[in-house]
């Protein structure tokens, strides 16, 4: 037995079982240890079957029976570990731990009460980080935002540095648009490790809502660096750059977003065009407002600056009305006040200039 404990401290399984597989008498320890020893191993259906030759002659060992529980539950086979927690939560009915794998059982087999149970995992104890969690995940897939807040914070209180209450709360306020609550719980996953593309990508919004430029671009870049191929990225990235008036990485980023994404790309087209309308750039321009509107017919914006690119940039003045008459005739009733009216008094500068000029 101790030759077989030390061979199991060290990870060596396959040792510790020949060995306890050597005594000639096996005792209800040398079966409990044969059961961890083989879960140990992935060797999952001898651990159930040795800790069930040990829950049958001790059926009141609570620490056995836990960890058979949860090899039933990582085994799949959930409706024995629902029979059997079921049976130590009627016995040890202030026992949270084990009403919160019930709760985790229901979950697995679609049970709709999952949730009640998880409730009454709280009841018991109210600081339950586990069941906490599945709470403010549970209510924030539901856009119940304030019980979502609610749980976490709950949480939280207990264990400030839990990730996955982190991670809850700062989406729910994300999602509520409270983007400057928002930034603390992102930036505290961060420190706590929890880099992901997710997560920077996250927080960057968060920054670019609040105005803060700067440290949108710095998190949508560690968001490349974890994931380069992201045309959300870079498009948003293109936009963040317009913004601070740096026009040649705008450019960049807003290329790459429409080399990578699919379909549709007017979205992207347009800011591209709008880039190039800063850098006075009207040529390049009027091509990706075209492209922008090939994507989508219906983008008014595009349909409007196309014209406005035709404008400054061709000579023939009949072609540029045509432009603007083409925005004007479909957003007369139904488009921007601001873009219509100026269409309006365009064409008819130009017609007026048309009409002198031929005077």
């Amino acid at each position: 037995m101790k030759v077989s404990d030390s061979l199991y401290a060290v990870g060596e399984y396959a040792k510790a079982i020949d060995k306890l597989q050597e005594l000639e008498t096996k005792t209800e320890k040398v079966y409990l240890q044969l059961a961890k020893s083989h879960a140990a191993n992935r060797q999952a259906e001898m651990a159930l079957e040795y800790y069930k030759k040990v829950l049958s002659g001790s059926p009141n060992r609570v620490l056995t029976a836990l960890d058979y529980g949860r090899l039933l539950v990582d085994t799949g086979k959930w409706e024995k570990a629902d029979s059997l927690f079921k049976v130590l939560t009627k016995t040890y009915p202030e026992n949270a731990n084990f009403k919160f794998q019930q709760a985790l059982i229901k979950e697995k087999l679609k049970d709709s009460l999952a949730m009640h149970y998880f409730m009454q995992t709280i009841a018991l104890d109210k600081t339950h980080q586990g069941a906490l969690y599945k709470l403010a995940k549970n209510k924030l897939k539901h856009h119940q935002y304030t019980m979502a807040e609610h749980f976490s914070k709950t949480g939280l209180e207990v264990n400030p540095n839990n990730p996955s209450l982190l991670s809850i709360l700062a989406q729910t306020y994300s999602s509520l648009k409270l983007y400057k609550k928002a930034i603390p719980p992102y930036e505290s996953l961060i420190e706590l490790g929890e880099n992901s593309e997710f997560i920077y990508s996250k927080l960057g919004f968060a920054y670019y809502q609040v105005g803060d430029y700067r440290k949108a671009i710095d998190h949508f870049k560690n968001a490349l660096e974890l994931e380069d191929r992201n045309s959300s990225t870079h498009y948003t990235l293109g936009k963040l750059y317009a913004l601070t008036g740096d026009l040649e990485n705008s450019e960049t980023h807003l290329l790459m977003a429409i080399l990578i994404k699919k379909q549709p790309v007017d979205a992207e087209y347009l800011s591209l065009g709008l880039t190039y309308k800063m850098q006075e750039n009207h040529k390049d321009a009027l091509e990706y407002f075209i492209k922008a509107l090939q994507e989508n017919p219906d983008n008014e914006r595009a349909l409007y600056e196309r014209a406005v690119a035709a404008d400054n940039y061709m000579a023939d003045d009949k072609t540029v009305i045509n432009y603007y008459q083409a925005y004007f005739d479909k957003y007369e009733s139904i488009g921007n006040d601001g873009m219509v009216y100026r269409a309006k008094t365009r064409i008819s500068d130009l017609k007026q200039k048309i009409h002198l000029a031929g005077n």
